[in-house]
């Protein structure tokens, strides 16, 4: 697999590597995994995704699987053990979007049905396939991130800016932004 042409952001770190290849542009349609992507790609605001991806394991266990109902129902002193852990970012800002996100997560969950059955709707149910064939070309925000960020801040939830929501939307698979000639594109 170390021949395969791939995006250029992901060479250099075995885990960008494997992450651009099973992970990234790949349609994500499970409410959990995508619940956590919007939380993550959130936590990633202002660092690198290199140190997100190194930390996402501890994100898991800090956050009960990204387990909506039990982060919904985080007391002060689970916070206070959040701010503590040395395995994630301990920024509070942060930590308290993912117990916003959690609430509001699970309010559009019980009006749509499904989280994914919400989020998919803003893409038309059907992954964007763009067609760069440069890195450069590639924008940080579109008329639809636009959209789904003014909406999720309208539902309360946090660290959901039109850059955040695009990265999360290619993160997912509801746009495909592997240039022209990855191994992985279509």
């Amino acid at each position: 697999m170390q021949d395969l042409t791939r995006c250029p952001w992901c060479h250099g770190h075995d885990i960008y590597i494997d992450y651009h290849d099973t992970e990234w542009g790949t349609p994500c349609h499970d409410d959990r995994q995508l619940f956590e992507m919007l939380c993550l790609e959130g936590a990633q605001a202002g660092l690198s995704w290199l140190t997100i991806l190194n930390k996402r394991e501890n994100y898991r266990r800090a956050f009960d699987g990204f387990d909506a109902e039990k982060m919904a129902n985080y007391d002060d002193a689970k916070r206070a053990e959040l701010l503590a852990d040395l395995g994630i970012v301990r920024n509070r800002l942060k930590v308290n979007a993912f117990i916003e996100n959690a609430k509001a997560y699970l309010k559009v969950r019980e009006e749509f049905g499904s989280f994914e059955k919400y989020i998919w709707q803003f893409v038309g149910h059907q992954p964007i396939v763009n067609n760069w064939e440069r890195h450069g070309e590639i924008p940080a925000t579109t008329p639809q991130s636009d959209v789904l960020s003014k909406d999720l801040k309208k539902r309360g939830f946090k660290f959901v800016g039109s850059t955040i929501c695009y990265a999360f939307m290619q993160a997912t698979g509801m746009v495909d932004d592997h240039l022209v000639g990855c191994w992985k594109r279509g």
